[in-house]
């Protein structure tokens, strides 16, 4: 599958900077192109300058609201984002036909931190503008969800956050939500983790993007996951995981692959992996909730049984009973079975709730506050209006 991916705001520009670097990667090993086109949009400059694979021409690292900032960014007024969004929607839609083979790709990926002024105010803007030029193709957006400090000494992230969710699934095709407190590392330090974090967000789209893409018969699943299972899995709000294990051969008195022990071991390594990217979900849900699903194995082709997709299958199906089940595999990985695993169309959310509920709760608090903070300012006007000023 072919995504133009476009980052908004410093999380989400930062974000796409890793589909960059996942796009060179594909290229180099594997001979495909998954990310034809990426872009970083921004309202400060000094972000768009600290990225590292995208492309460093004004095209690809767009600089919105340029006057109305002076390249400084929004401070996390995600109103003032939008409007900027607004005005230079075009600039964006623009910049995306300078991608070569444009209407090759399958569809569009916007990429925002739900907490932040620019990305979370300009992420529905600008998915609304690419569905209304490009309505064959489907538009998803990635939301990194704030830390948990964050929610606690910023009053203002959780209602970002609550406006954002509320806009993006009113216009996007999928929201795919990804939880960053899930990737903290505490021993480490800050920027470790933000780096790592942003690695590991996308690292799960690897053989999910390239497996429909392959062109070496020799990598080309039995059963290949490719654009279409895609777009007919993902929709609404959405959730994904991968988990891996290592794949080791047996030592055996004698040369039989096909000795019970080596196929017990391969089924049981499919399992672990499976585990593990049910474990690893990019937010934690009841999978039960879900209207549709897929898996996508990668192993070595002897690795891949029908044992194998039998059993994992069974199990998704155990876990969302009431969802669409869509199943592919990939023979690409040499000594490594990847399991890639998606939820999709959940009908329901603890996080999304608890973020509509905190704020629904908190925009009385703020309005009281405000409105005191406006008697306050009168009080003082009040008092000094016999006092002579040296301007007059």
């Amino acid at each position: 599958m072919k995504l133009i991916v476009i980052g908004l705001g410093q999380c989400g520009s930062r974000i796409a900077d890793e589909f960059a670097r996942m796009d060179k990667r594909a290229r180099s090993q594997r001979n495909v192109s998954i990310c034809p086109g990426v872009f970083a949009v921004n309202t400060d400059q000094a972000d768009l300058s600290g990225l590292v694979t995208i492309k460093p021409d004004h095209q690809h690292r767009i600089l919105i609201g340029g006057r109305k900032t002076g390249g400084h960014g929004v401070g996390k007024i995600n109103e003032l984002g939008a409007e900027i969004a607004r005005a230079d929607a075009d600039k964006v839609i623009d910049a995306l036909r300078t991608t070569k083979r444009f209407y090759d790709a399958d569809g569009f990926l916007v990429i925002a931190g739900a907490a932040g002024g620019t990305g979370s105010g300009s992420v529905s803007i600008i998915a609304q503008h690419i569905k209304e030029r490009y309505m064959d193709k489907p538009v998803y957006a990635l939301i990194a969800l704030p830390f948990e400090h964050e929610e606690k000494t910023e009053e203002r992230t959780v209602y970002n956050t609550a406006v954002c969710l509320k806009s993006i699934s009113s216009v996007a095709d999928a929201v795919i939500l990804v939880e960053n407190q899930r990737y903290v590392r505490k021993d480490f330090s800050l920027r470790y983790n933000l780096s790592k974090i942003n690695s590991l967000i996308v690292e799960p789209f690897w053989d999910l993007l390239c497996a429909g893409e392959e062109k070496n018969s020799k990598y080309i699943g039995a059963k290949t996951m490719d654009a279409g299972d895609i777009i007919q899995t993902i929709s609404g709000w959405t959730v994904i995981g991968h988990g891996k294990a290592r794949v080791r051969t047996l030592t055996l008195p004698f040369d039989k692959t096909d000795h019970f022990r080596m196929k017990s071991v391969s089924n049981y390594k499919g399992i672990r992996a499976m585990d593990e990217a049910v474990s690893e979900l990019s937010l934690k849900i009841d999978p039960r909730d879900a209207g549709r699903a897929l898996f996508l194995i990668s192993a070595p082709a002897k690795e891949i049984n029908m044992d194998i997709i039998k059993e994992q299958g069974d199990w998704l199906r155990e876990m969302a009973p009431n969802a669409i089940i869509r199943n592919g595999d990939y023979p690409r990985e040499k000594d490594t079975m990847t399991v890639t695993v998606i939820f999709s169309e959940l009908s329901d959310l603890e996080r999304v709730r608890h973020y509509y509920n905190r704020s629904t709760s908190m925009m009385p608090v703020i309005k009281q506050r405000q409105a005191d903070l406006a008697d306050r300012r009168r009080d003082i006007d009040e008092l000094s209006r016999d006092i002579p000023s040296l301007l007059e």
